[in-house]
């Protein structure tokens, strides 16, 4: 008894001393002189002069400074004087605990009443709070304080997955690339295009860190249990005039696998001056190294020595096969319907085959889920309009976008009759639908139709179409197993007419459509591994030409092409592997089927000779549905990369790509008027490999991205065309083809800088793109079979994409691109041969018009930035080819008094003022 007396008063004087120490330490005095001191300095001198510790976020305090001087001052008395007139507040805890906020005052102990005043609500949050394992395994996170448990307990391995979606708060949409990632294991993910991640983490505790372009970086406090799911919503984030550093995937420059990409927002490509003020993806993706077009209102791109026959081109995984509008001068896509674009120009992935050269693959935005709204443009010779919302909240959505031209009234302006007497329109609408059934199923569908019409001086008008369509589903079986179901259709016509004289009345018409069905699977074992892997088939039927009279009158000659018809297929797997956290491989293989398909009538041909109409030997008929030709192969695919420093790294990579369908044109740029080839018994397809290293460094902080990258690539079996090839209505268009092969190798340097009051990005390419045709005969030779320039080849390329923002509201942007000029071959002299007079020409692309150089100017003037108000609005002011140079876009001859004389066309050569107007509401 004696000792349990001893131990109650020795128990009772120890908490005595503790709480007279604790009370001793929160009010003992401060000393010392601060001067424009930051916030965290000034806390770590108070704690080390009292018991106190200080509890603050470092960012919100980043701008916070104190300066007092205090002599024995208690802790309270010296930071009410050195918060004061700020907007932050403290408290201190029975444990010294120094908590500084910002906004309401933070209350240490709880209401005397707060247990006695439990309501029905309060008892409803309690059950929720304690909800089930399965309503704990699917989650919506919208605050960073509140902890997430996620899954059941009992969980008996050491890893679970955690999976989800990341959306925009205010809208719902997706947020695409956006990375998700936990600081204390280095694993982290990021998301695909419906805004979905999967990360395969230790059981505990972890914190995950948000970051992506346009949304505020932000965190979740999460208890992984067991396998489940978080859907995660984030704020826009609203651009400053302080220099920000923008997190997402700061360092896939350096880390990520992918080499030859180039992945473009929205909200970037707008900031690009083009030729009318409207923002075109395609003029923007040619300021990127690597890529380039043969001349002024080209919108053909020539990606590392490609033809413009080389690219996939897909619009929500549909295949575009003419993507401008007018001449080449807008390009076939309305910005305000966008999300994003992203180039693949080398390591393709396996999932995308059937171009050589690159894949250009453009997402549209989904729509708002939240809220109704709109916004547009319009312009000098366009307008646009685009209203979005949501079907049901929260669960489906629409986009509906139009854009039509006016363009006449400037045409009818121009004093040359050539003009004033012509006309030009276009429009084009898109409309996207999506649903989701659950948190397992969703369905997305998307539609474009666009129509051009064009009449230059005559009587001939020249009209095409653009249609395609496709429908997705979306379906996850686990955490770790997704999956994508596509189907896709695609189609491009054009017919030009001629009504003028009735007696010549004609209609000429080509017509290409393409079908699709596509199934991909993305597997994540763990956290070092990602498999992705499925199966296409595309179904072709070409009308490759009609001529038919325009009216009864007409004594025009009928002439009708045989159809074409083909199935395309192939199968695919591909394996991303973490070796090491420096080394990590990924390999793929694709494997291409392709079917010609009857019904069809072949030639066959001479062997040993020239293809001519007169070395025919037989024709072989082909029943419905019966195989032609028949053409497969492996597709290879190969990347490494190995980080030499947090920093740095290199990469290197390997594609061999196949392509079955050829584009058939005499002009140098791409023309509407173009026609598409199937592979066949005659022309074989198409096989490209290419072999590309890298280097890749980052500078200050990941906000400034270089890189260097050189590739070589061969080609096999394009197409290249006899000297007076015929390409319309020709029956025997294979003998006007002839199967070529080349080369092109080049080094690309580019620096970026898409963060702060001042970005943008600048890029130099070295490159030459050569061909050789060495057939069996001299007939089929080109420049003796020697190696020569292709009609692209463009040594030097450098571009110059430069924005500053002035203020909110003010911001100028900069576009200066110069390159070598393009290839041609030009008439020498001239000979008689039999009493004729002759000319005769150089070498195949042996001489070079003059090099292109252009320099645009545009300044962005933003409306108020009020919250509140029912629309906002913008301006761009713009000059597009501010110096007036006169490029060449083409370069002809004309016989003037038995004197053959040389002229140079140029589309622009005067400065072009531009002026539109933008709202949103």
């Amino acid at each position: 008894m004696k000792h349990a007396y001893s131990l109650f008063l020795l128990s009772g004087w120890l908490l005595f001393s503790l709480t007279a120490h604790c009370q001793q330490g929160a009010d003992q005095p401060v000393s010392g002189t601060f001067t424009h001191l930051p916030f965290a300095e000034f806390a770590r001198q108070v704690e080390a002069q009292t018991p106190v510790h200080f509890y603050f976020d470092p960012k919100a305090v980043d701008s916070l400074f104190v300066t007092l001087q205090v002599q024995a001052q208690p802790v309270a008395v010296v930071l009410e004087r050195a918060l004061a007139n700020t907007s932050f507040h403290y408290v201190v805890d029975d444990a010294n605990r120094v908590i500084v906020t910002s906004g309401p005052v933070l209350s240490t102990t709880l209401p005397g009443n707060f247990f006695r005043a439990a309501t029905a609500a309060d008892a409803l949050a309690e059950e929720e709070t304690a909800a089930t394992p399965a309503a704990r395994s699917h989650l919506v996170s919208v605050s960073e304080a509140r902890v997430y448990t996620i899954g059941a307990s009992g969980s008996t391995g050491a890893r679970a997955t955690l999976a989800g979606r990341i959306r925009d708060h205010k809208s719902g949409e997706p947020v695409v690339g956006a990375s998700i990632y936990s600081e204390s294991t280095k694993i982290g993910a990021s998301t695909d295009q419906f805004g979905a991640y999967s990360l395969t983490l230790p059981v505990g505790a972890h914190e995950l860190k948000i970051r992506g372009v346009g949304i505020k970086n932000t965190r979740r406090q999460v208890v992984l249990r067991n396998d489940g799911k978080l859907d995660i919503e984030v704020e826009e984030d609203v651009v400053t005039l302080r220099e920000v550093i923008v997190e997402a995937e700061k360092d896939k420059n350096v880390a990520g696998m992918q080499m030859g990409l180039e992945k473009l927002d929205i909200k970037t490509m707008k900031q690009v001056p083009t030729v009318f003020g409207e923002t075109d993806i395609l003029r923007v993706i040619l300021t990127l190294p690597g890529v380039k077009s043969v001349g002024e209102s080209s919108t053909g791109l020539n990606v590392r020595g490609g033809a413009t026959d080389q690219n996939l081109i897909l619009f929500n995984d549909a295949t575009i096969y003419n993507p401008s509008h007018l001449f080449g001068f807008f390009s076939a896509f309305n910005p305000d319907v966008l999300q994003g674009v992203e180039l693949y120009k080398s390591a393709i992935p396996a999932k995308y085959g059937g171009r050589l050269s690159s894949v250009l693959d453009i997402t549209t935005r989904e729509g708002n889920k939240k809220k109704f709204g709109g916004s547009g443009g319009i312009g000098p010779l366009t307008s646009r309009l685009t209203l979005e919302g949501p079907i049901i909240k929260d669960k489906s959505s629409f986009i509906l976008s139009g854009r039509a031209s006016y363009s006449d009234w400037l045409l009818k302006s121009l004093s040359d009759k050539n003009f004033s007497q012509s006309a030009a329109s276009f429009y084009d609408v898109t409309g996207h639908l999506s649903h989701e059934f659950s948190e397992k199923n969703a369905l997305y569908a998307t539609g474009y139709f666009s129509t051009d019409r064009f009449r230059l001086a005559s009587d001939t008008t020249y009209h095409y179409t653009n249609q395609a369509a496709s429908i997705k589903w979306r379906h996850n079986f686990t955490n770790q197993l997704f999956s994508v179901l596509t189907g896709t259709y695609s189609s491009y016509n054009y017919d030009v007419t001629s009504s003028k004289n009735p007696v010549t009345a004609s209609v000429l018409k080509y017509a290409i459509n393409q079908s699709g069905l596509r199934a991909d699977f993305s597997y994540y074992p763990n956290s070092r591994h990602s498999i992705d892997f499925g199966g296409s088939t595309l179904v072709y039927n070409i009308s490759p030409g009609s001529y038919m009279p325009g009216n009864e009158a007409s004594l025009v000659k009928p002439v009708l092409l045989g159809r074409e018809r083909a199935v395309e297929s192939a199968l695919y797997a591909s394996d991303k592997f973490d070796i090491t956290p420096r080394f990590s491989v990924s390999v793929g293989l694709r494997y291409s089927f392709f079917q010609a398909l009857g019904p069809r009538d072949v030639y066959e041909y001479a062997p040993g000779e020239s293809r001519t109409e007169a070395s025919i030997t037989d024709t072989v008929h082909f029943a419905n549905n019966k195989i032609l030709a028949h053409y497969q192969g492996p597709e290879y695919r190969l990347s490494t990369r190995y980080s030499l420093t947090d920093n740095s790294s290199v990469k290197a990579s390997y594609t061999r790509t196949r392509q079955y369908i050829h584009q058939l044109t005499n002009t140098a740029s791409v023309s509407p008027t173009d026609v598409w080839k199937l592979s066949d018994a005659s022309i074989r397809p198409q096989v490209g490999d290419q072999f590309s290293v890298g280097y890749y460094r980052n500078f200050k902080n990941n906000t400034i991205e270089t890189s260097v990258e050189t590739y070589y690539k061969t080609l096999h079996d394009f197409v290249d065309y006899k000297s007076g090839a015929t390409l319309v209505l020709n029956p025997h268009i294979e003998t006007d083809i002839i199967n070529a092969r080349g080369k092109a190798y080049g080094v690309e340097v580019f620096v970026k800088k898409l963060t702060g009051k001042l970005n943008g990005w600048v890029g130099y390419t070295y490159s030459r793109s050569l061909v050789q045709v060495n057939g069996a005969t001299t007939a089929d030779m080109i420049n003796g079979g020697s190696y020569y320039p292709s009609n692209f080849d463009k040594p030097h390329d450098f571009t110059l994409v430069g924005n500053y923002r002035f203020s909110h509201r003010f911001s100028t942007s900069v576009n200066f691109t110069y390159s070598t000029g393009r290839p041609i071959t030009l008439p020498i002299s001239k000979y008689y041969l039999n009493n004729s007079l002759r000319v005769f020409y150089s070498d195949r692309n042996a001489y070079r018009v003059p090099d292109y150089l252009r320099l645009d100017l545009a300044l962005n003037i933003e409306g108020g930035h009020k919250v509140k108000k029912l629309a906002h609005s913008s301006w761009t002011v713009g000059v597009y080819n501010l110096t007036g140079r006169r490029n060449p876009y083409s370069i002809y001859f004309k016989s003037v008094n038995g004197q053959i004389k040389g002229y140079q066309l140029s589309i622009f050569g005067n400065p072009i003022p531009t002026v539109t107007y933008n709202f949103k509401f």
